[in-house]
């Protein structure tokens, strides 16, 4: 093989990541700026100017609890009275908040102890293995009328149903 036809055949291999991500890229803004066109002409109102369109909530309303982040079938149910971080009061005893633990409110976004202080809810958590609080879900009203376990002894002799995502007594 003539030593020009093998630098080209090296250059070809080292463009040919290049070329094929923008072949993608060009596929992908014109994708987008399709979609982007037909939003924006069917935000238009009669006036002709655009008005804001209705966005998509971020949690998925199709997941059995209708949250992004589902709640994990270990939680216990407790009331939950914030105090001054990490300190808290579970089930009327003092509990603590472990080093990086997660609060979900109610409408799925993580949320800082400090803001909850002196507050009291109706919860799903977790705890690790020293016992302190991991993960808290601040329920709705919805979430809170669902059957589920208070202690670890109910949860190991109820009966989940991974389908429906509920519990219920033997």
């Amino acid at each position: 093989m003539p030593r020009c036809l093998k630098s080209v055949t090296a250059a070809l291999a080292l463009a040919a990541p290049a070329l094929v991500f923008a072949q993608s890229a060009a596929v992908v803004g014109a994708v987008v700026g399709t979609v982007l066109g037909a939003a924006s002409s069917a935000s238009q109102s009669t006036s002709g100017t655009t008005t804001a369109t209705s966005s998509t909530p971020l949690s998925n309303p199709d997941t059995p609890i209708g949250r992004a982040t589902p709640i994990l079938k270990q939680s216990l149910r407790g009331e939950i009275l914030f105090g001054q971080p990490p300190e808290v009061t579970l089930n009327g005893n003092a509990a603590r908040l472990a080093p990086g633990a997660r609060i979900r409110d109610l409408d799925n976004r993580l949320v800082l102890s400090g803001n909850l202080v002196g507050q009291k809810y109706k919860v799903n958590y977790t705890v690790d293995t020293l016992g302190l609080l991991m993960n808290v879900w601040i329920l709705k009203a919805d979430e809170a009328a669902k059957l589920w376990p208070t202690t670890p002894t109910e949860a190991a002799t109820w009966i989940w149903d991974p389908v429906s995502q509920t519990w219920s007594k033997p």
